[in-house]
């Protein structure tokens, strides 16, 4: 059974192996057709005299130095999107998901998620667990803050008691105190 697994993580391998050579193999291929295509020009547009023969070299060097170029940069470019592409892998950024999230009037960010700093970078949030987004406010003294939209009216609350003696008044006044505090308390939460 372990000669088997073995077996076929070898012949996985190798078929991995032969597809990246066949992938190789096509770009060589591309590329020396390119070369070919541009030699042929170059020389069929001396010979018949529409270019001079310096401008004909001048213009199959430049031609040739884009093509080394190119065939340079190929391992870096695929590198790059390959990381690009693990990065955004897995919803790990906001944007990754199909939608971007707007959090203009704030959110919790429960999963880990990439961001761009604004002097350049990535940033991380929510890697310990969730976070919160609040969206910041100037106020009047111009100093920049988490805003509480907290009126500067005064609340008033009237509470009418009707009871049949002040003794059972007295007897309730410690229950009617605490239902008047939470509802206090829940008003100012709602604000």
């Amino acid at each position: 059974m372990a000669d088997e697994t073995e077996f076929e993580t070898r012949f996985d391998e190798a078929g991995q192996k032969a597809d990246s050579l066949t992938l190789r193999l096509r770009d060589l291929d591309l590329a020396a057709a390119g070369f070919a295509r541009t030699m042929t020009h170059a020389f069929a547009a001396s010979v018949t005299g529409a270019r001079s023969f310096d401008d004909t070299l001048k213009s199959l060097l430049l031609r040739l130095s884009d093509l080394a170029l190119r065939s340079a940069f190929k391992p870096l470019e695929q590198s790059l999107s390959s990381a690009f592409a693990n990065l955004f892998k897995g919803g790990n950024v906001a944007a990754a998901a199909g939608a971007i999230k707007p959090f203009a009037a704030g959110g919790v960010i429960g999963t880990p998620t990439y961001f761009p700093l604004s002097g350049g970078g990535l940033g991380l949030a929510g890697e310990a667990g969730p976070e919160a987004i609040l969206p910041l406010a100037r106020g009047s003294d111009g100093r920049l803050g988490v805003a509480a939209s907290v009126s500067g009216a005064p609340v008033s609350v009237v509470v009418n008691i009707a009871t049949p003696d002040s003794e059972s008044f007295r007897r309730s006044e410690a229950y009617l105190t605490g239902q008047i505090a939470r509802a206090v308390a829940r008003g100012q939460r709602g604000l």
